[in-house]
């Protein structure tokens, strides 16, 4: 595992995530004052999570409904049955920080 800067604590709103255009992509959320990154492309349809909509620490996806529990990636409701990859996210002053697998390429 690698640790990348994602982008400032400024770029994502309260209740909205942002895509890096890593490989895979990864989605960072702000979601009731925490930061979580997951998989950005749902698990059941190529969409990404970055545009969903956030409830707490779930979101969902837009294109089907499907929803998934940001801190685990566990499958909250159908039509997906696969979890999303998480990964650790740490804050060093305004910047968010990941750990993403060493394939994953830069931003």
């Amino acid at each position: 595992m690698t640790w990348i800067r994602a982008c400032t604590v400024q770029q994502i709103p309260e209740d909205e995530g942002f895509r890096l255009a890593t490989t895979p992509p990864i989605a960072v959320f702000r979601a009731a004052g925490e930061f979580f990154a997951t998989g950005d492309t749902c698990t059941h349809d190529e969409f990404s999570l970055a545009e969903g909509y956030l409830d707490g620490d779930v979101v969902e996806c837009p294109l089907h409904m499907a929803r998934f529990c940001l801190r685990t990636g566990k499958v909250l409701a159908p039509p997906a049955v696969v979890p999303l990859e998480t990964y650790p996210v740490r804050l060093d002053g305004d910047d968010l920080y990941i750990d993403v697998p060493e394939h994953s390429g830069d931003r």
